[in-house]
């Protein structure tokens, strides 16, 4: 059996890998062949000079994770099969038990991927969004996000694993589900608490301010039978020049938030379309919704976990000779993606599908022509491709590609 599954990974490890590379090179061949003119449905909205600055940044951004997925793959291995995980086992092991082990052990993995990580990032962000001018972002700020984080990890992950572990030791054989429960009501909570004690960590949030825009607002939020507990203005801009605006909170702690830079750049009515989008996933229950698919995968997984932790051959099969409740933790979550990567295209249907709903229920509380010179202007200003492969966004994309979501919004405006 250790032989059997020791095969099944290492299959299932190349496709994977084979398949995020093949794909990734379909997308920069593919946006690259259409880099010389703009689509003729954008013609008259998007220049030919911003169409090949998105194009070039598309391309940019696919090469680095080209990279970034050998190094993943070659780290993964090194860690299962190349016995790096046995070796941080021995080396604990000889020091540590119980929970201070397993705790070691996993903070041991965080920091080995986050320092392999760390020259991908300052790339991503010091070479390639400075490069098209998106970055605002210093060194200083960079390190000064990145300690704030280990530190929030180490204050709210520390007790989370500690609390999983001794779950996973204490309560028999249906520890799986003591485990989901925990994790169930830990992910409520940190919805709840991460507007008002999390955010601000990194951001500055202003109320936004009296004016057109927010009396158009609330006009909306009025007609929607949406309430909030705010609407707020984050500083983005001293990071990005790129625009967002999303809803943060649960039950009564949500928050509206817009980046600066989308205030920046978009009209008032324009904020109001956006916003009945973002508002269309709320009265449609899409949060709802991914929160119960994201609760249920979590059961299902938590489930095989339990099925696979007294197993010999699961800890032999990936290179790792011991067995114990750290080490079927940290096996399990290193080798799922390998075996789930086949249905990453059923995920972004699902989300693509919302997508399309909330637009259709902005074009009925806003204008939907507002909502499309709204897009094209993100598009634009965010250097979207307007040229994605199409077997790379089936598999990738959160969003329907810039064409399709532009043609069912003229429909709806007609």
């Amino acid at each position: 059996m250790t032989t059997t599954f020791s095969t099944l990974f290492i299959a299932a490890f190349a496709l994977t890998l084979l398949g995020r590379l093949w794909l990734t090179r379909r997308q920069i061949r593919h946006v690259a062949a259409h880099r010389a003119a703009v689509p003729a449905d954008f013609a008259e909205r998007i220049g030919l000079e911003a169409h090949q600055k998105a194009a070039d940044y598309t391309i940019a951004r696919n090469h680095l994770g080209w990279r970034t997925s050998l190094v993943d793959a070659a780290l993964l291995l090194t860690l299962t099969l190349g016995g790096g995980l046995a070796w941080l086992h021995e080396f604990w092991a000889s020091r540590l038990d119980g929970l201070p082990y397993g705790l070691a052990l996993i903070f041991s993995l965080l920091l080995i991927s986050g320092i392999i990580d760390l020259p991908f990032s300052l790339y991503r962000q010091f070479v390639i969004e400075a490069r098209f001018g998106f970055n605002r972002m210093t060194l200083r700020l960079f390190f000064s996000d990145l300690l704030k984080q280990a530190l929030l990890g180490l204050a709210i992950g520390t007790p989370v694993i500690l609390a999983v572990l001794w779950l996973m030791g204490a309560m028999g054989s249906y520890w799986w589900l003591y485990v989901w429960l925990f994790w169930c009501i830990f992910n409520l909570l940190i919805l709840f608490i991460y507007p008002t004690w999390i955010a601000p960590l990194f951001n500055k949030f202003s109320p936004l301010a009296e004016g057109e825009m927010k009396s158009r607002i609330e006009a909306l939020l009025g007609r929607c039978g949406f309430r909030s507990n705010g609407l707020f203005v984050m500083d983005g801009s001293k990071r990005s020049s790129h625009g967002n605006a999303y809803f943060t909170g649960f039950g009564d702690n949500k928050r509206i938030v817009f980046f600066d830079t989308l205030l920046a750049r978009l009209a008032p009515a324009e904020v109001e379309a956006v916003l009945a989008h973002e508002l269309g996933h709320f009265r449609q229950h899409h949060v709802v919704q991914r929160i119960a698919l994201m609760f249920a995968l979590s059961l299902a997984f938590l489930w095989l976990l339990g099925q696979l932790i007294d197993a010999s051959w699961f800890y032999a099969g990936l290179g790792v000779p011991a067995q114990n409740t750290a080490l079927a933790l940290v096996l399990f979550f290193l080798v799922i993606p390998v075996f789930t990567f086949p249905l990453s295209p059923l995920g972004s249907y699902l989300s693509r599908r919302n997508e399309f709903a909330a637009d259709a229920y902005a074009a009925e509380h806003a204008a939907a022509s507002d909502l499309i010179r709204a897009l094209v202007k993100l598009y634009e200003d965010n250097a979207s491709t307007l040229t994605p492969d199409p077997l790379h966004s089936l598999f990738y994309d959160s969003h329907p590609p810039a064409a399709q979501r532009i043609a069912r919004l003229q429909e709806l405006a007609r």
